[in-house]
């Protein structure tokens, strides 16, 4: 489906250290308290493990250190945000939940191009708001890279 540039999107604001990322809110499924994960061995670097959601092993990724920050060391203040796209789920690890916000999607403006092009297809792009700076990540890029690694 395309999206129009009159079109609206929910997003879901969470900060990782001191900046703030959000996701689309249609992908959330629910975001609970961090809980320990069991470690996988062979694993990429920031996946921390699985848990048992309701039944269901889901992998538990680092968003920080996926997106090339330093590594979370979890705290109770910190939350696991669960997303789905198509049939996966995958509970992405950051620091906190800090908004949930609508935008014009022709208010997004595209990332500086800065950095590889595989680092830059999990930016979809920046949201200019207020005094603050939103980086959206890119969800279906985050699953494929993970996908690819497990391969």
């Amino acid at each position: 489906m395309r999206i129009s540039d009159n079109d609206m999107l929910e997003l879901i604001a969470f900060t990782l250290g001191d900046q703030e990322f959000c996701v689309e809110v249609i992908s959330v499924r629910e975001i609970r308290s961090w809980t320990p994960a069991t470690i996988l061995p062979h694993s990429p670097d920031h996946v921390r493990g699985v848990i048992n959601l309701r039944g269901v092993v889901m992998p538990i990724m680092d968003l920080s250190l996926r997106l090339g920050m330093a590594a979370s060391e979890p705290t109770q203040e910190h939350v696991i945000i669960v997303t789905r796209i198509g049939e996966q789920t995958i509970g992405l690890l950051v620091d906190s939940v800090s908004d949930i916000f609508t935008v014009a999607t022709d208010s997004i403006q595209p990332a500086p191009d800065v950095s590889r092009s595989v680092d830059r297809e999990l930016i979809r792009g920046m949201i200019p708001m207020d005094d603050r700076m939103i980086c959206f990540v890119e969800l279906h890029a985050l699953f494929e890279t993970l996908e690819s690694e497990a391969a």
